[in-house]
Formats: C-alpha cells, sequence, structure tokens
C-alpha cells in the first residue's frame, strides 16, 4: 500500500475539457442529487445540468456561484473514487478554494456541509465580485527558483499598494507563481509595468474576485452570519490549511477551525507552496494526489516540491524524470493516472 497526500484545487479548474466530468467520474448519484437539491433550493442551475450542458459557457460555467460548485462535487467524486485498499490517505489540502473540499475530505464537514458551506462562498464572492486576479511567475521555464525576483515582484506590489487610488495584494503563494489581487487600477498597474513573458504573462483571471486580500472583508462577515460554527467537527484525517498548519483529528477546535476558514482564510494571503512544503516534510508521502477537475494545479505542486528540493527534484527536468522513473505526482484529472490510485 502506498501512502498519499491528497491536494484539491480550487477556482479556474473546470474548464470547457472539464464538461461532463460529474457524468464521466462522479461515483455517487444519490450524494449528487442532494447537491443538486440544494442548488435548487436556491434557485440556481443544478450541477447536473451544467455539467451535462450541450456546450461550455465561460460566463456560465466560470461564475463564482457556478464554478465553487462544479469544482467541489468533482473533487469530492475523485476522492471517493480512491482506492483505499492500494492507497493510504495520510493528509489532505488545498489550494484556495480547494480548502473547503479539504475539510470535506478530512471529515471536519460532512460532504453535505462541505458542499454548503463551498456553494454559499462562492455564491457570496459572485454577488459582491470586489477586485480581481492576475498571476505571473517568479521561477524561470525549466521551475528553477529565482528568488531574487520574486522579491523584486512583491516590492512593486508594496510600491502600488502604496499609491493613492491603487489596491494590489500578493493572494496565492502557488509554487513558482504569484497570484495577485486588486483592484482595477492596481492590476492594470502591475500588468503594465512588468515584461510579458512565456507569451502569456501577467494573465488575468476571468470571473475571480480579489479572493484572500482584506478587500474580501465583507463576503467573510456574510459567511460568518450563514454558515454556522456548529457545521464543523473534528477531522478524521490530518488537514494543511493555507498558513501550513495542521488541524489534528482528536486535537481540532471546531471553533477555531471555523474562525479560521470564514476569517483569516478569507481575508489573508493562502501560501499552498508552503502547504505542500509541510505535506512533504511533515506526512512524507509516496504519491501526492491531486483531485480534479482540471489538470493545471499540478505543475504548482511540482514546483511547490523544487522549492522544498523534496527528493533532490530541482528543476522541470528533474521533475520529469522522476515522474517516469517513479511517479511522485497523480493528477486524477488525466484518465492514464486516474487509473493510479482509483478504483475500477
Amino acid at each position: 500500500m502506498k501512502t498519499a497526500v491528497v491536494i484539491c484545487p480550487g477556482r479556474g479548474t473546470y474548464n470547457a475539457g472539464e464538461l461532463g466530468y460529474l457524468g464521466r467520474n462522479f461515483p455517487a448519484p444519490d450524494l449528487l442529487s442532494r447537491f443538486d437539491a440544494q442548488r435548487q433550493a436556491a434557485d440556481q442551475p443544478a450541477l447536473s445540468a451544467l455539467d451535462s450542458a450541450e456546450r461550455f459557457s465561460m460566463a456560465t460555467h466560470t461564475r463564482g456561484d457556478n464554478a465553487s460548485g462544479l469544482i467541489f462535487a468533482a473533487s469530492y467524486g475523485d476522492f471517493l473514487a480512491i482506492d483505499r485498499e492500494q492507497i493510504e490517505v495520510v493528509a489532505v489540502t488545498g489550494n484556495s478554494m480547494g480548502w473547503y473540499t479539504a475539510l470535506a475530505c478530512g471529515g471536519a464537514l460532512d460532504a453535505d456541509n462541505g458542499f454548503a458551506v463551498a456553494n454559499t462562498m462562492g455564491t457570496l464572492m459572485h454577488a459582491a465580485l470586489i477586485g480581481g486576479q492576475t498571476i505571473y511567475p517568479w521561477v524561470d521555464e525549466d521551475w528553477v527558483p529565482r528568488p531574487e525576483r520574486k522579491r523584486e515582484l512583491l516590492d512593486l506590489v508594496a510600491q502600488i499598494n502604496a499609491e493613492e487610488g491603487k489596491q494590489l495584494h500578493l493572494s496565492i503563494d502557488l509554487g513558482g507563481m504569484l497570484v495577485l489581487a486588486g483592484d482595477k487600477p492596481g492590476l492594470e498597474a502591475f500588468e503594465t509595468t512588468v515584461e510579458r513573458v512565456q507569451e502569456r504573462f501577467p494573465m488575468r483571471l476571468g470571473n475571480h474576485a480579489a479572493f484572500h486580500t482584506a478587500m474580501q472583508e465583507p463576503v467573510a462577515l456574510q459567511g460568518r452570519d450563514r454558515l454556522s460554527p456548529e457545521l464543523f467537527t473534528q477531522p478524521s484525517l490530518p488537514m494543511i490549511d493555507g498558513r501550513g498548519k495542521i488541524w489534528n483529528p482528536g486535537a481540532t477546535d471546531p471553533g477555531a477551525l471555523w474562525d479560521y476558514t470564514l476569517g483569516h482564510q478569507v481575508t489573508c494571503a493562502y501560501d499552498f507552496s508552503h502547504a505542500i512544503a509541510v505535506a512533504a516534510r511533515e506526512f512524507a508521502p509516496d504519491l501526492f494526489v491531486v483531485l480534479g477537475p482540471g489538470t493545471t494545479l499540478g505543475g504548482a505542486v511540482a514546483q511547490s516540491l523544487i522549492l522544498t528540493k523534496w527528493e533532490g527534484v530541482a528543476s522541470r527536468d528533474d521533475f520529469r524524470a522522476r515522474q517516469e522513473a517513479n511517479p511522485l505526482l497523480v493528477s486524477m484529472g488525466l484518465p492514464d493516472q486516474r487509473a493510479l490510485v482509483s478504483r475500477a
């Protein structure tokens, strides 16, 4: 049996290629019906209807009140599909919205309450739609760290944020990428100052708000009003949050977990890189299993492991060689890799 840390993806992972993901992969039809019932009670389209649409719509499928539910369901379904006779899950973590999924995978929320948290917060953030996000790399194209470049970029962020009429903040420390969040003047100031690299960065993220910044305080307050601390309980698996803190079974204060989830996690920067470093160092798993939908988070996990110098991996080429010899990372969004960890 192999040990695994499970990693839950966040927003931006259900795209055109993922249309039909629930229909192809979700292993519990009764549970999906319960998720749909929650949505319909809130006058929202059912996930099954969104997932089975004839065409993918950027305007419909990526808006927060739809994307959060789709991503939570796809990820949680993948978690249920892991073959526990072959894979021992030793911890769970997630990126950004993936923290809500990690809470359900880790047992601190049951499946229905986990969906309620993810769907509620996605809906509130979409309704408010405060600010936006852009993404920019600080490692080179071979994923070799350039810490001096990271310092320069963060200094630029601070400089722009200090200017009158502009807001710009670090939102997510995402492996070799910085996800930045702010208002329109702040984002535009950054995007027009930095050089364009790899023919696509800086990249503005569509239908994304200024997640993980103080700009989201109104959303955090609404979330705390709508979602009771009583939803939260002791986890059944260790959970690593966006600060690298481990919430252990039998030693977790559910009230403090609620407070973090609907407080710090919403309004402060999310350090995904550190969460992965803690997962590697504290649990030393055989595998890092990234749940679907999508496959984009795999690169950030690999980059985070490179930053940690995990098992001698120091570049993209090192990581690829390791993957070919003895896979370290499994992305369940890829059918061939999914087969390595899921039940037949």
